[in-house]
Formats: C-alpha cells, structure tokens, sequence
C-alpha cells in the first residue's frame, strides 16, 4: 500500500488486529497497535474491542478490564459490543457477581443489552449446571427494570426442568402473563415435558389442552412429548387418540415414539390402532 502511496487507516489496522486475533496471536495483535500509534493512526472503539473479545476467549478477563480503562483515558467510551464481550467473558468464569455489576453500569451509561445476548448468558450458565449462578443474574435483570422477553424467561424455565425444580419452573411460567408476556412452542414443550418426567401427567395434559387459549397450537414435538408419556405410564387409549390426532395435523410420531408403539403393539400382540 506504502509503495503505492496508499497509506494504512484505521480500518486496515483494525483488519489486521483482527485476523491476529483469530489466531490467537495476541503479541502480534498488540504490536500492530502499537504500529498504528507511531503512524498517528489512533485505535478506535472497533480496535478495542476487537482486542477485548481476543483476550476474553483467552480467559484474560482481567486483561480485558485494563483495556476498558486504557479506553476511558484516551476518551474512548466502551458501547454495548464492549460491555457484552466483557459480561460474556466474566460470566465464563464463574464472575456472576461482577458481571451483574457491569450490568448496572451498562445501564447507567445509557447502554441497554439485547435481548439475544441475554438469553446466550443464561443459557450458557445452565449448560454448565450453574442454575444459581443463572437465577442470580436472571434476578438482576430484573431488577434493572430490563424487560426481559419469552426467550429469557424460557431459557431459566428449560433449566429449571432439566434439574427437576418444578415448582419454581411453573412459577416462572405463570409469570410470563403477569408480566404481559406469552408463552411460545417452546416454553410449551419445556414446562409439558418437565411435568411429565415429574410423573404430574395429568398438569402435563391440561397445559397441552391449554395452549391454543394463548394461540399456541401444539406442534409435532409438543404432541411426541405428551404422547411418549402416557405410553410410558399406560394410558394406552389417550396416547392413540392423540396420535391419530397428531397424524390429522400433518405431524409425525418421532423415533422415541414410534418405538414405544412398535412395543406395546408387540406386547400385546395385536395393532392398538385398528
């Protein structure tokens, strides 16, 4: 480009630092910024958080904060691409705490986190069997007034389920009304199918019956889940009705399913459908 006459901006900079990033060369990346200040190139947001999120991958968290700080000193304010990266970074670590703390000073400066990155956090800190950790955080949102969508609300109710707090899980569920939300497909089918591996088969039942009063049909897997359940405790002729009622609705039994038919019709030595 020099050769040229083209002299290097910002944006080249930042394309560089970037691919350094990529591949983990962090020393490398760091050189280049530094090239561009002997330049008279000055870092922009994009650089630093280019940077942050390298160093967050990395498990430098701490890192991370001291380049927010060197953001602030050269009048740099960190935006919410900043802010995220650091809270998906802290919450990696187990840092709930701080990370709900940054939380708050995103909101005070001005900057509101979307609702995707939420929903990634808290799923990310079920996966990892951090329930309290994802409830401590889900509690702070709320409690910044953040209003939080179905997806949010799903995602704690999903974990909730898997680690068989049910009660708290139908709490949360019957929350989304109160706050003037509707529950989806999926929330539908975590909450059944979490009722059904609690043995409450007949809760299970009349929420599926309920979901088209918040027009929410049942789908393919919301009819495999419920079915899949009776079979599994005997009730024989209402998993058939609600089979030959799915098939009447364009959805398909599923493996799990079919394999339980195939079962019981071996079982009992005749065709349970005819």
């Amino acid at each position: 480009m020099r050769k040229e006459g083209i002299e290097p901006d910002v944006v080249t900079y930042n394309i560089l630092v970037d691919a350094y990033c990529k591949e983990r060369s962090i020393s490398k990346a760091v050189d280049t910024i530094a090239t561009m200040r002997k330049q008279g190139v000055e870092p922009d947001v994009v650089t630093y958080n280019i940077f942050i999120d390298a160093l967050c991958k990395n498990g430098m968290v701490s890192e991370a904060e001291c380049i927010v700080d060197t953001m602030r000193k050269q009048c740099i304010e960190p935006n919410f691409v900043t802010y995220r990266t650091l809270m998906l970074g802290m919450c990696q670590l187990g840092r709930v705490s701080t990370a709900c703390e940054l939380l708050r000073k995103m909101l005070t400066s001005g900057e509101v986190p979307d609702l995707m990155t939420i929903s990634i956090l808290l799923d990310d800190f079920c996966k990892r069997g951090k329930l309290d950790e994802a409830l401590e955080f889900f509690q702070a949102m709320r409690n910044s007034g953040l209003k939080l969508d179905t997806d949010s609300y799903s995602v704690v109710i999903d974990g909730l389920c898997k680690a068989g707090q049910i009660e708290v899980a139908k709490e949360l569920f019957h929350e989304l009304s109160v706050n003037g939300l509707k529950p989806n497909v999926y929330t539908y089918d975590i909450v059944i199918n979490g009722l059904c591996k609690e043995g409450l088969l007949d809760e299970a039942y009349q929420l599926f019956r309920s979901m088209g009063d918040n027009d929410c049909l049942p789908v393919g897997c919301c009819y495999n889940v419920m079915i899949q359940a009776l079979l599994r405790n005997s009730y024989t002729s209402k998993a058939t009705e609600l089979l030959t009622e799915m098939v009447g609705k364009g959805f398909c039994a599923d493996l799990c399913t079919a394999t339980l038919f195939v079962d019981l019709i071996l079982q009992s030595n005749e065709s349970i459908l005819i």
